[in-house]
This record gives structure tokens, C-alpha cells and sequence, in this order.
């Protein structure tokens, strides 16, 4: 009695902490873009992005021209300004495009996500560029993809982001994003 007791309150605690993902929520758009749980595990891979680790990146970050780091962690967008609700912090150098990493975007983030791609690369689609966010995070898996359908060919995903740079002890810098529109 005391086993089935407990294992109620534990599932009933899960439900409490995890809301229920219905069967019929789709995941993916229909240009396969990942439009829920965007905080959830990962792929290994993304096409056409080399993935990177910590070393790899550190290392990325030693050629010249040196790749151009984009940050697209979530800002709350509101009344035409981003609201700063918590301290963010990513790699130093890295360009925050922030809410760009979502599986639908307006037309107005989708120009800003491209306005800031061509002022970032100096208008070069073979520059490299290094997309981020958190670990376990399809935000920075779906910015990798929308670079890609604008011609944009040298993408890497540094797949696990500011946790991986940051329990690598490596400093952050604090962040801003870049203004919108």
C-alpha cells in the first residue's frame, strides 16, 4: 500500500512538473522547422552544419578570418523592445540574434534574422558562421538550417552552447541583442 502510495505521488508530481505532450502537438513545421519543446535533447547532427564541441570551436576560433559567433537565445519581445528579464551572457564576440532560433518567424524576424546574417558576413555566403544557444536547445539547430535556405554554405552548430563553453570554464561575456528590427 505504501509502494502504490508513493508511486502516485511521485506520478502525480510528474505531471505537475511536466506538462503532458499531447500525441497530436506537432513537433515540426512543414519546412521542418522544430516549432515545440525547443528545449529538449538534440540531434547529433543538423544538415548542412559540421557539429562542433568546445575544442573544436576553440580551435575554429584561431583561423582568419575567425568565424562570426550568432547567439539566438529567446528575449521576450514586447510593446517594440526586448525586455530584459534576466542577465544573459554567451561566448565574448558572439553577435546575440535573439528569437531567430524559432520554428516560425514573422516576416519582420526573418528580415532581422537576414539584415543581420549580411551585415555579420560582410554580404560573404562562404564566410563561416557558428550558431549556438544552450545545450539541448533546436534553436540554435533551426537558425543553422535557415542560413543554409539563404545560401549561407560554411554553418557550424555548436551543439551544446553556453553550457558546454561555460562548464569548460571559458568566460562569458554579457550580452545585448542586436537591434531589431
Amino acid at each position: 500500500m505504501l509502494r502504490a502510495m508513493s508511486a502516485l505521488v511521485c506520478l502525480t508530481l510528474s505531471a505537475i512538473v511536466t506538462p503532458p505532450v499531447l500525441a497530436d502537438t506537432p513537433l515540426f513545421s512543414g519546412d521542418g522547422y522544430r516549432i515545440a519543446l525547443y528545449r529538449s535533447p538534440t540531434p547529433a547532427h543538423v544538415e548542412p552544419a559540421q557539429t562542433l564541441d568546445t575544442a573544436q570551436l576553440q580551435q575554429l576560433l584561431q583561423n582568419t578570418p575567425a568565424p562570426v559567433l550568432i547567439d539566438v537565445y529567446r528575449r521576450t519581445w514586447l510593446h517594440g523592445r526586448f525586455i530584459d528579464t534576466e542577465a544573459h551572457a554567451n561566448l565574448p564576440g558572439s553577435h546575440w540574434l535573439a528569437n531567430t532560433g524559432d520554428g516560425e518567424l514573422s516576416a519582420d524576424w526573418a528580415a532581422y534574422f537576414q539584415k543581420h546574417l549580411q551585415r555579420l558576413s560582410a554580404d560573404d555566403r562562404q564566410r563561416p558562421l557558428v550558431f549556438y544557444c544552450r545545450s539541448d536547445c533546436w534553436l540554435s539547430w533551426n537558425a543553422v538550417k535557415r542560413a543554409a535556405r539563404l545560401g549561407y554554405t560554411r554553418l557550424y552548430w555548436y551543439r551544446d552552447g553556453i553550457d558546454a563553453w561555460e562548464a569548460a570554464g571559458l568566460p562569458l561575456s554579457a550580452a545585448t541583442p542586436e537591434v531589431f528590427p
